[in-house]
């Protein structure tokens, strides 16, 4: 590769970087949805292909055996699998959730911290694939959640009048 061909490559990712910086600002720091602030997931890291967080497991959190509650371990999954999504969107595009399954291995105890890692399986037009592995503080896999987001190209948020055929 010549040193122009080099540089125009590095010039590429240089921008493909910042453009996933600014989005990641946005999307995961400006418009982080608050049921995610509700639940107190804590985004460490990301990028379009590898999102991390962390999260606290309390009170209001666990089940009533003193583990993490399993809709919690399922909730938090899926809000690392829709900011991956989103993250890997065209501008305008959304997505949702279409297909959840749920692996559990251990328990994660009150008052640990559950790490998750999201990665691709599958980024196709109208659907991707994460997966998401959740780990307890010595680093033992908690769980393993598979998830299909629908991607909607076209988006018309609802309207504020509907009217009804006569």
């Amino acid at each position: 590769m010549d040193q122009s061909a080099s540089t125009t490559e590095e010039q590429r990712i240089s921008a493909m970087d910042r453009e996933t910086e600014a989005r990641w600002q946005r999307v995961i720091v400006e418009e982080n949805p608050a049921f995610s602030r509700l639940m107190g997931v804590r985004f460490t890291s990301g990028s379009r292909d590898r999102i991390e967080a962390e999260l606290t497991v309390g009170e209001d959190l666990a089940n009533r055996n003193g583990v993490m509650h399993g809709g919690a371990i399922m909730t938090y999954a899926d809000i690392l699998g829709g900011a991956a999504s989103v993250l890997n969107l065209a501008d305008g595009a959304r997505t949702t959730t279409i297909e959840s399954k749920t692996n559990f291995f251990r328990a994660v105890p009150l008052g640990e911290t559950a790490h998750a890692v999201c990665i691709p399986l599958h980024r196709g037009r109208t659907t991707m694939v994460w997966q998401t592995t959740i780990t307890r503080a010595d680093d033992k896999e908690a769980a393993i959640v598979t998830q299909t987001q629908l991607v909607i190209t076209s988006w018309q948020g609802p309207s504020a009048a509907t009217s009804e055929p006569g």
